[in-house]
């Protein structure tokens, strides 16, 4: 699970980072780099989206995978 959890933060960022440069300078990078509305690019931002979903409803979980090994070597 933690694999999954690194994936969909990455997308997150990438997402992240596409939204502040649309903000910023009005450039959409992934429509830049795969086409307006191209199937990859579609795909991008179906991945980024489902990535939120899984972070928002695994908040907890997430926590305790990744803060569990840290408790361990401090006791």
């Amino acid at each position: 699970m933690k694999n999954l959890d690194v994936v969909a933060a990455l997308l997150l960022v990438i997402g992240g980072l596409n939204w502040g440069l649309v903000g910023i300078a009005g450039i959409d990078l992934v429509a830049t780099l795969f086409g307006p509305m191209s199937p990859l690019g579609r795909a991008v931002y179906v991945l980024v989206g489902l990535s939120a979903l899984y972070q928002a409803m695994q908040w907890q979980g997430i926590q305790r995978r990744w803060l569990a090994p840290a408790r361990a070597a401090r006791a």
